[in-house]
């Protein structure tokens, strides 16, 4: 940590980034989740990745899918399983495989607001 610079990670669970804490002091390197939240949503294994996958492969190279499609009618007005798609989305960036765009234009995962899109890695 150097000239006052914390050390950030992404969470393995939400895609998000989060900065070090004082009470990781001990423990930084084991540190997976950015919270309570996504360390207990993590033991709960999703599928969302795997559909992701599927159905961007199944539109083809160069194609785009809107998060919503992964949804059933009932719930792609329900903030809460939006968001469970979106984390996928993130992880899945995160690791290479997918793309998030806005507008056409690849956006940094853990920065995205407003509708997006995602598509095969390019």
């Amino acid at each position: 940590m150097a000239n006052g610079q914390r050390p950030s990670k992404t969470c393995a669970q939400c895609g998000r980034p989060f900065d070090w804490r004082k009470k990781w002091a001990k423990n930084w390197d084991e540190v997976r989740y950015c919270g309570e939240r996504c360390r207990r949503a993590s033991r709960a294994k999703d599928s969302l990745e795997d559909r992701i996958r599927e159905l961007l492969l199944e539109r083809g190279a160069g194609k785009t899918i809107c998060p919503s499609e992964l949804l059933d009618e009932e719930l792609k007005q329900n903030p809460a399983a939006m968001e469970r798609v979106r984390e996928a989305a993130r992880r899945l960036a995160h690791a290479g495989e997918i793309e998030i765009t806005q507008h056409g234009r690849v956006v940094d995962p853990g920065a995205i607001r407003g509708p997006i899109r995602l598509c095969l890695r390019r």
